[in-house]
């Protein structure tokens, strides 16, 4: 049974339900546990839990260093295209947004890859907007083709599609795939997203199912982080984990906390996210998921970052453009959405080691 015919609306009425009794009092115990349940899980984000957030985080850094050593991965997006059918509030490709549009050719592609690869970045995430039309299947495997021989790792952020276009993405050497639902709020979702193929919750909510099947290596999952309340998002969000992980165990699982930024035309967020409740919603879900990676994107500041890398992240991305052209200095479109650490690749690199943590620009080799 796929995703959507699980968290249904009964369901996700459920899952509220279960938040709202949840007792923050068993806390001490369930951080002693050995694996904790998705019923543990609503215990350590539920009301009052912030007061437990030291040993959560404690906890935490011991499982991260225990299952990951020292080692933190260093990645970044390359966007190829910010054209987009789809109406969303919240992000600067919006389709209505009066932006400068651009999809890159294949030579411009290439360019942006080399300057990225001379950053010393080995593992790219190729970000296009959701324009099927503009940005078909057959120019995004172009575009892996073309990156493909200057970074060690491919994943991609696209729009979602079927198992077969997966499975083609998958010959072409793409190793993940990042998909975020946006919201679990089945409400708030159909609210932010007012036109555009995005509207079909069900199709996007079992996207990353449909990736593992094509055999897909990696797969990372999130929400958006102001949306909706985060506490009853962050149990959604872990509700969807803990699925995957019984249903795409051929899949590493990941996870981000992306938090909304300022964007072109954009609507504020009616829920902000404090700085201790980001590293309480981290602790949680390295507590739940000791062996999920957990990313964190140059959206959050120098600093900020800095403070997380002993705290459960896994990887960090580096030297971060979103608009389209914008490694190579050609960049003449409008910005995805604003980003905090302008850090180059190097000099996040050493904040890493200067914590007592390794930077790992290569992870690992196809072997045939």
């Amino acid at each position: 049974m796929v995703f959507s015919q699980i968290l249904t609306r009964s369901k996700y009425n459920e899952i509220a339900e279960q938040l709202s009794k949840a007792e923050i009092s068993k806390i001490p115990s369930i951080l002693i546990k050995d694996k904790i349940t998705f019923e543990d899980f609503l215990c350590l984000i539920a009301n009052g839990s912030e007061k437990y957030l030291e040993k959560m985080a404690q906890r935490s850094r011991e499982l991260t260093r225990k299952r990951f050593g020292s080692n933190i991965s260093l990645y970044a997006p390359l966007y190829v295209s910010n054209e987009c059918v789809n109406t969303c509030t919240y992000c600067g490709f919006s389709r209505p947004n009066k932006i400068a549009r651009r999809t890159l050719t294949n030579s411009e592609i290439e360019a942006e890859a080399k300057a990225l690869s001379k950053k010393g970045i080995r593992n790219v995430l190729l970000l296009t907007g959701e324009s099927p039309k503009k940005n078909p299947v057959s120019y995004l495997l172009e575009a892996v083709r073309i990156i493909k021989p200057y970074f060690y790792s491919v994943h991609i952020e696209i729009y979602p599609v079927g198992i077969d276009e997966y499975q083609e993405f998958f010959n072409a050497g793409v190793e993940g795939v990042t998909l975020y639902q946006e919201t679990y709020d089945p409400k708030i979702y159909d609210k932010i997203h007012t036109s555009g193929f995005k509207k079909d919750f069900d199709y996007r909510i079992d996207t990353l199912e449909r990736a593992s099947q094509s055999g897909i290596r990696r797969l990372t999952l999130g929400a958006l982080l102001g949306l909706a309340s985060w506490r009853l998002e962050m149990a959604c969000l872990a509700f969807h984990l803990l699925h995957l992980e019984k249903t795409a165990w051929r899949s590493a699982l990941s996870l981000s906390f992306p938090r909304i930024k300022e964007a072109a035309f954009y609507t504020k967020p009616e829920n902000i996210i404090t700085d201790k409740e980001f590293v309480l919603i981290l602790s949680a879900f390295r507590i739940l998921s000791p062996n999920s990676g957990i990313n964190i994107s140059t959206r959050e500041s120098a600093a900020f970052r800095d403070q997380l890398i002993p705290l459960g992240i896994t990887s960090m991305s580096a030297g971060s453009r979103t608009d389209i052209g914008g490694y190579s200095g050609d960049a003449n479109s409008t910005e995805q959405f604003s980003l905090d650490d302008l850090r180059e690749p190097h000099e996040v690199a050493s904040s890493i080691t200067a914590k007592g943590y390794q930077p790992v620009f290569k992870e690992w080799d196809n072997c045939l």
